[in-house]
């Protein structure tokens, strides 16, 4: 792999890219803790069939949609809802459609030509795009007898309008979330959605469910199709993806597949007709699992545990629920919000919000009998070391420069260093010679992190004028 370059860019413990090796310490899955409801799905026009939300944080505004289902012989659109803090949305009246007799609802699109049945949309973050086209979306449209996708844009969230009269991207399965966004990182747009890998064709429903990409340059013409690659882990089901760039380090991509397991049935007969669970939805169940990708056709698969597990609430063991929204949103100064539906297919479906740490999907974590982490040889062009770590309180964080043969630098050995504990999202760490490591800058070195009884989540370092990552 030769030298990293770092940079200024905010790194994560989710793979192992900075790693070299490990003695005792391991990277570790953080699972998300669970914030309340969000939005019962309780209108006429939404029901037990949500499915496919987005959240999009622009500002101080987030805005949330999700698709509107009841049932067979009702009309499929897509809902709009509005929130200043992430944590309680409501539905503005927007009288665009009739839905039933009224024009009351928050719908902003209805019917499978107008892309309701999965429409997903994004804020474009290309330099340069049109104020009227800054969201963009797809969803998928009817084509020549199957299924396509088409372009839509909106310059504030509301009202959309097709891009152009023919779809964008016409061979594929396109029934499932079709997530898109561009990538600062690849300098292009990116297209993530389902195929499935016993297929010849990629428009064929066989085998198993798997994840497929595309790259454009402009969002009308697309390239063809790139089969992801997880590294070597056994196949499973992988129902969405949810991928989009990390806000704080946009070159890493975060994905948050439901996992569906068909097949494994745990509710009794009397908990379905309790609950109200529609029976054909009663016998499979789902999880929600955690993926990250630096670009390419290359997912990886750190983790093979649950990201989030149904719980013991017995009505989220059903089919196709734990799904989880597509999109971060920052509720706090030192949390990140993630939204999943509960309880599909019945009355109860609900989008409940749980929420992580800024940086807290996953650590390096080393017990309390100690710990350490050999980095790669990188170089960065800070001039501050900067933490996201949490300890016991008889826990502890130190860390050692090494030059790139793996020889202590001197001021910065272990004897020099910090015995830092503590919980702190941006902690600048220091040694007997201060924290300035202006004159280190460029230099090929190594990080020796020695862990006892603790997590470290992120690490930076940070330019002269600690500017910080940018919020989600």
């Amino acid at each position: 792999m030769g030298t990293l370059e770092l940079g200024t860019r905010l790194e994560l413990f989710v793979d192992d890219w900075l790693i070299e090796r490990c003695q005792g310490a391991q990277l570790r899955l953080h699972s998300p803790e669970f914030a309340g409801r969000a939005l019962d799905f309780d209108r006429p026009w939404e029901g037990a069939f949500v499915g496919y939300a987005t959240a999009i944080q622009d500002g101080d505004r987030v805005h949330l949609y999700y698709r509107g289902h009841p049932g067979a012989g009702a009309p499929q659109v897509t809902c709009y809802a509005g929130s200043r803090d992430g944590v309680a949305f409501e539905r503005p009246d927007l009288g665009l459609y009739a839905v039933g007799e009224s024009r009351a609802n928050n719908v902003i699109r209805c019917g499978r030509d107008e892309g309701a049945h999965n429409f997903t949309p994004f804020l474009d973050r290309r330099p340069g795009v049109p104020p009227e086209e800054r969201f963009k979306a797809l969803g998928s449209v009817p084509w020549q007898g199957k299924v396509a996708l088409g372009a839509f844009v909106s310059g504030d969230g509301v009202h959309w309008r097709a891009l152009q009269a023919e779809p964008v991207i016409t061979s594929g399965a396109f029934d499932s979330q079709n997530v898109a966004f561009w990538s600062e990182h690849e300098g292009c747009y990116l297209s993530y959605f389902r195929t499935w890998a016993g297929a010849a064709d990629p428009t064929e429903f066989k085998g198993v469910r798997t994840i497929s990409r595309m790259r454009s340059d402009d969002f009308v013409h697309w390239g063809g199709f790139e089969w992801m690659d997880y590294g070597p882990t056994p196949p499973e089901e992988l129902y969405t993806n949810a991928t989009a760039p990390y806000p704080r380090a946009p070159h890493l991509y975060l994905a948050f597949p439901k996992r569906f397991n068909p097949g494994r049935r745990t509710l009794r007969p009397d908990e379905v007709e309790r609950f109200g669970v529609v029976p054909a939805y009663a016998g499979d169940v789902s999880d929600g699992v955690f993926m990250s990708s630096r670009g390419g056709n290359r997912y990886t698969r750190t983790f093979m545990e649950a990201f989030l597990r149904p719980g013991r609430d017995r009505a989220n063991w059903v089919s196709r629920t734990n799904l989880c929204a597509l999109g971060l949103v920052q509720t706090a100064p030192d949390e990140l919000s993630l939204y999943y539906q509960h309880r599909y297919a019945q009355p109860g479906h609900y989008l409940a919000r749980y929420t992580v740490r800024l940086d807290g999907f996953a650590s390096l974590w080393g017990p309390y009998r100690g710990g350490e982490m050999l980095s790669r040889p990188l170089t960065f062009s800070g001039s501050r070391l900067v933490l996201n770590y949490a300890t016991s309180g008889a826990g502890s964080v130190r860390i050692e420069l090494q030059d790139a043969a793996g020889h202590p630098l001197p001021g910065y050995s272990l004897d020099d260093a910090m015995d830092l504990f503590g919980d702190e999202i941006e902690r600048p760490y220091t040694w007997r010679g201060g924290d300035d490591l202006t004159a280190l800058a460029g230099q090929a070195l190594r990080l020796r992190v020695v862990l006892r009884d603790a997590d470290l989540f992120s690490l930076r370092f940070a330019p002269a004028d600690n500017a910080t990552p940018p919020k989600p």
